[in-house]
């Protein structure tokens, strides 16, 4: 069912709230506002609640969860994260008055994306909230404006120019690959993250890239497999299943075609 900000214990302002969790367990239960998650400590294990995938997330890594839906992660250690709640009426407010292409603007769930100007702002918002000022509303509601605009900023996507990916359409697919490195990552969902067709996609990634999606994709597990190896101490197999490679035989043929060792003799050498 889904719950009332204010029966659920988040006092509004302005259609924003603001709250810092100390925790090893993310339960997110269906509310009526968008949610903005901060992940606020170091490198952290966690595995959704949903699927099962693990992820690493860091300092910066954000979390965008929309109003209604459900979901949440258990963490391997405590970690700390400022969530803020952002009412629909806000985002659809500031999408009308920027001229937004169908006025309304739909918020996506998206999970360990990297934007310093989303974490400020998250920021200035529990900042703005705990305090005494007695001008917090009118600030608070602009900080939302601005918090609003950069959302949509940064979940809408540029218009391709002829032949080539816009540098957003690639920021996109690039981030998505990386916070996906260990789920099935396929031309048909890549080319819906930069709003593309597969054959486009295809080819303009090689293009900007020098690579084609396969092989960009490969090479990012062996060098999350590579980091994994030096800062965690996990069984090779492990650090496969981690990156999204079948089996350890697999990882190994890759880390030797990329890095020319196996996981085993690399952290050897290490």
């Amino acid at each position: 069912m889904l719950q009332k900000i204010e029966s659920a214990g988040w006092p509004m302002a302005a259609g924003l709230a603001a709250s810092r969790r100390q925790s090893g367990v993310s339960v997110l239960h269906p509310i009526d506002a968008h949610r903005i998650v901060v992940h606020l400590s170091p490198s952290t294990r966690t595995f959704c609640r949903e699927t099962g995938y693990a992820a690493l997330r860091g300092i910066g890594h954000i979390d965008l969860i929309p109003s209604g839906a459900t979901g949440g992660f258990d963490a391997e250690t405590p970690y700390e994260s400022l969530e803020v709640l952002l009412s629909p009426a806000v985002l659809d407010r500031a999408a009308a008055e920027t001229g937004h292409r169908g006025g309304a603007f739909k918020f996506e769930m998206r999970h360990m994306l990297r934007n310093e100007r989303i974490v400020h702002l998250a920021q200035a918002v529990e900042t703005e909230l705990l305090s005494d000022s007695p001008g917090e509303i009118l600030y608070a509601d602009s900080i939302g404006t601005a918090l609003a605009i950069q959302l949509m900023g940064m979940t809408t996507l540029e218009p391709a120019q002829a032949g080539r990916l816009s540098a957003l359409q690639l920021k996109r697919v690039t981030t998505y690959i990386d916070g996906h490195l260990d789920h099935p990552l396929t031309l048909e969902v890549l080319s819906r993250e930069a709003g593309v067709s597969s054959s486009h996609l295809r080819a303009w990634f090689k293009a900007a890239t020098g690579l084609t999606v396969h092989r960009y994709v490969l090479r990012r597990r062996v060098e999350r497999a590579r980091f994994l190896l030096l800062h965690h101490n996990l069984r090779p197999s492990e650090v496969a299943l981690e990156v999204g490679f079948a089996h350890q035989s697999h990882l190994s043929r890759w880390m030797r075609r990329e890095l020319g060792c196996t996981p085993s003799s690399f952290r050897k050498r290490a």
